[in-house]
């Protein structure tokens, strides 16, 4: 089996073959056929996550069909088109799982980071974490529903009800989440680089009421603010642009340094609040409403053996919407 492999010696992957495995007990062997490459990929190859498996396949935006079963798999046959996503098992028992928040799961496992991921031939994951795929997505287009729509899904939904929302950082799950938002019929105001006209010119196409640089102030306040962009002095911008009451929501797992602002930017019930992973609800939930929609997905192909290139091109702000990693 070929896989692009991260073991923490240089910021790049190596190619490799590797054994094929068998599935365990409610495990899937899955053919890959298409992953996603997210940004927390980068997190780990950067050395911005410092806690993956060594060596470990990246990859958590996978899009598979099953080749053999587990004993006791349920709802999962062979020949079946499946999905894997950044969650890839929880421990059950902690106070966490028992009270319907599995994202905070003290013991969890995630794919492509303290598991093996889709950067490669072939996955084993627990079928208890994967999901049924809309069949209206190819495998390029489905791949980033499984983190970016996954994502900006549940950052959507911590919004509650704000009708004006403001997205900081216009990429793979800015412009789902976006299309999402004007389907629940909110205004979407786009942040993107300073300067970077292609970026807006795209959010303007895909609904938004306005799109500009997050160095410029809305033309209306904002009841929420999403920031996907790993960039903390979006903070107390996007608190700047929301009204009393309204919330600030950090869409990423990753994010530089917030700076000191003044306690005004906050005052009058202002909030910012974090999304950690997903639950399994989420990607039932999700996977309803992108398969009710059409969702207009932009995606940039490479081959496998050039994931390398495509973590340069996210590292660098090459990509338009999303890339993916084409492997079956």
């Amino acid at each position: 089996m070929r896989a692009m492999v991260f073991d923490g010696s240089s910021l790049t992957l190596a190619e490799r073959e590797l054994p094929e495995r068998l599935p365990g007990a409610g495990e899937l062997l899955i053919d890959v056929l298409a992953c996603g490459v997210c940004r927390t990929d980068l997190h780990v190859v950067d050395g911005e996550l410092d806690e993956p498996k060594r060596p470990v396949i990246p990859g958590h935006e996978i899009v598979g069909r099953v080749v053999a079963c587990g004993a006791d798999v349920r709802g999962f046959a062979p020949g079946e088109r499946v999905g894997v996503p950044w969650l890839g098992k929880t421990c059950g028992v902690c106070p966490y799982c028992a009270s319907g928040r599995e994202n905070l799961c003290d013991a969890p496992g995630f794919t492509g980071y303290t598991l093996d991921g889709g950067y490669a031939q072939q996955v084993i994951a627990d079928h208890r974490y994967c999901l049924h795929l809309p069949e209206r997505y190819d495998d390029a287009r489905a791949a980033p529903l499984l983190c970016a729509g996954l994502i900006g899904y549940r950052t959507l939904s911590m919004a509650g009800d704000a009708r004006r929302v403001g997205i900081y950082g216009f990429g793979a799950a800015a412009h789902i989440v976006a299309q999402v938002a004007r389907h629940q019929g909110r205004e979407v105001y786009a942040f993107t680089r300073p300067g970077d006209d292609i970026a807006q010119q795209f959010a303007r196409k895909l609904g938004a009421t306005w799109a500009g640089g997050s160095d410029e102030a809305p033309p209306a306040p904002l009841d929420a603010a999403l920031i996907f962009a790993p960039v903390g002095a979006l903070v107390p911008a996007a608190l700047q642009a929301v009204v009393k009451g309204g919330v600030v929501v950090c869409g990423g797992i990753h994010m530089s340094d917030i700076p000191a602002f003044p306690y005004a930017f906050l005052w009058g019930e202002r909030r910012v609040v974090s999304v950690a992973n997903l639950t399994r609800a989420d990607g039932e939930a999700f996977m309803k409403i992108a398969g009710e929609m059409q969702l207009d997905i932009e995606v940039t192909c490479y081959p496998l053996a050039e994931a390398n290139r495509a973590l340069d091109d996210l590292r660098s702000g090459r990509v338009s919407g999303a890339a993916v990693l084409m492997v079956g």
